[in-house]
């Protein structure tokens, strides 16, 4: 198994690299589109290959992704710590009533009980 996980990431690698190697061109990137840039006195350009587009907007993508599936199950989380909460609770209660049942009897035989 750990070598197809090897191999996919061999793999995925060397499609990136051959994207990377086909889109090395240099583009115009603009903060805002042409018909809006003169309202403003700043309109950033930036001159980047396409690859560094493409892989930013792939990780940019990745990162949205992580944390919209984060914050979609807090939920989940939050219902595993009370439910994890209420178990401990519970624990300490039968470990309690199991010391209040055999409040003045024998060791010996509460030692029994307790093991069967």
């Amino acid at each position: 198994m750990r070598y197809i996980r090897y191999a996919c990431i061999i793999v995925f690698a060397l499609v990136l690299i051959a994207v990377a190697m086909a889109n090395n061109e240099a583009v115009t990137v603009q903060l805002l589109p042409s018909g809006i840039s003169h309202l403003f006195s700043v309109t950033p350009k930036v001159q980047l290959p396409l690859f560094i587009i493409i892989f930013t907007g792939i990780v940019v993508g990745l990162l949205v992704g992580f944390v919209w599936e984060w914050m979609r199950e807090y939920k989940v989380r939050a219902e595993n710590a009370r439910n994890i909460r209420e178990v401990s609770r519970l624990n300490r209660e039968v470990k309690r009533l199991r010391g209040d049942k055999y409040d003045g009897k024998d060791d010996i035989f509460a030692l029994l009980d307790q093991a069967s």
